[in-house]
């Protein structure tokens, strides 16, 4: 198990896809719970909604991942999951969709719902999540991609809460050091 961080002006004992666009209103990394390896840019998340006056940062626990129940953006996609995404559709992926996770998961969109809209990219998360795809992964940071990992799991069962924590953040968004308040359920 890996542990990874969410930010919310929400608190929830749960988390549950259904509630995906209320965040910032995007898919833009596909359609699952997003999360990262940063405290501190969870609790910057947390301010997604500017009219918050409450944030929150969830400590969670997610199976651990493997080189073949992931896709990347920026990387090629696993040969095995390539294989099983071709058998389940009935035909060849074009190469130049597997070279790149992105590429990859819009590709899916685009066969199974016709486009980039959240519906299509729903589809895509529940048909690669069925071929054992849990996860769609980025750097935390393009630039320098050592620094951690933002992860969407693309079923919201697969994420158990650890604990929860109220923080403050700065104008700038940012976390407030010292401000964690560990809140019960």
């Amino acid at each position: 198990m890996e542990i990874f961080y969410h930010g919310s002006s929400v608190l929830f004992d749960r988390f549950d896809l259904s509630h995906v666009l209320e965040g910032d209103g995007k898919v833009k990394f596909g359609y699952g719970v997003y999360l990262t390896s940063s405290f501190k840019s969870a609790a910057h998340y947390s301010g997604a909604n500017k009219s918050a006056t409450t944030h929150f940062v969830y400590t969670v626990e997610v199976p651990e991942l493997t080189e073949d129940n992931h896709i990347d953006f920026k990387k090629p996609v696993h040969p095995d999951i390539v294989k099983k995404a071709e058998q389940k559709l009935g035909h060849t992926i074009p190469q130049k969709f597997t070279l790149d996770g992105k590429d990859f998961r819009k590709y899916i969109a685009k066969i199974l719902g016709g486009g980039s809209d959240v519906r299509s990219e729903k589809l895509a998360s529940e048909f690669l999540n069925s071929i054992g795809v849990e996860f769609i992964t980025w750097p935390y940071s393009w630039k320098n991609p050592d620094l951690g990992l933002n992860i969407a799991v693309l079923d919201d069962s697969k994420v158990r809460i650890l604990h929860v924590h109220q923080v403050e953040l700065d104008n700038k968004q940012q976390l407030i050091p010292g401000s964690e308040k560990k809140v019960s359920l």
